[in-house]
């Protein structure tokens, strides 16, 4: 992997850019739970495609499991969303990223999601790692308040991945420091066909809420790496009903696109 570039970061912005030409598909984020932990940067850097390096905040950078339902994704700006194929549970297991021309993004190791359809085409239209699970999501709200539990494993393994996410949420909040930096994420870095891509993204400002893990299990994150993390407390805890996200056409991860 070679060296990119030390040049200096975009400022971290809770609004999202304009997409410039055409979208490419647009989606709903639904019922979102972020939990990070804070590593060395070195620790990942491995990780990133050509050209990208870790983003840091206060010298650390974060390793990211987030578990969401995905409702309404379609091609186009404003169609109709796909029956059955534009609605399905994921849970994506992320880095960040900053590359040579200084746009901020985020790196995906895994993004387990339960069609095989999206899996089968986004590893093969964008080199983005998808896989195959059978998953869950569970919503109640009792007397300790609302709670959402997320489970995923993955299908086709001889050795079980498994992951399971609880967390109750509590009040909003207004975003910290911290939160703009793993929320306010306009584009995402991948490999693919030997070429290191930028894929751009807009969508409205996160409307963030307390949360409290209370239950992380599975061995996800030991399957990557991590393993030390899930015996560790997070760093980093917040919920979310959703966002409309809308992606634009991917290119250079080298080179700022110019319309």
């Amino acid at each position: 992997m070679s060296e990119p570039e030390q040049v200096v970061p975009e400022p971290v912005s809770a609004l999202a850019p304009p997409l410039r030409g055409p979208v490419l598909m647009h989606q709903h984020w639904r019922d979102l739970t972020y939990v990070h932990w804070a590593v060395d940067p070195d620790r990942v850097a491995h990780l990133m495609p050509d050209g990208v390096r870790p983003d840091e905040l206060d010298g650390r950078t974060y390793v990211g499991l987030v578990p969401f339902r995905m409702v309404g994704a379609a091609p186009g700006r404003r169609a109709r969303g796909l029956p059955w194929l534009g609605t399905f549970l994921e849970t994506n297991l992320r880095l960040y990223s900053v590359d040579s021309t200084g746009r901020r993004g985020v790196v995906f190791l895994s993004l387990d999601c339960d069609r095989l359809p999206v899996v089968l085409g986004a590893r093969a239209g964008f080199g983005v790692p998808y896989r195959w699970a059978a998953m869950s999501h569970r919503h109640s709200v009792g007397p300790a308040g609302e709670e959402h539990v997320y489970t995923s494993r993955l299908r086709l393994r001889r050795r079980p991945v498994t992951s399971r996410v609880a967390v109750r949420v509590g009040a909003p909040r207004e975003p910290t420091e911290l939160d703009h930096f793993v929320s306010a994420r306009w584009g995402l870095h991948t490999r693919w066909a030997g070429r290191s891509l930028y894929v751009p993204n807009a969508h409205e400002p996160w409307p963030l809420r307390e949360a409290e893990l209370v239950g992380l299990g599975g061995n996800l994150l030991p399957s990557a790496g991590f393993g030390d993390l899930a015996r560790r407390t997070p760093d980093h805890v917040a919920f979310s009903h959703g966002v409309h996200a809308e992606f634009g056409l991917p290119g250079d991860a080298r080179r700022p696109r110019r319309d």
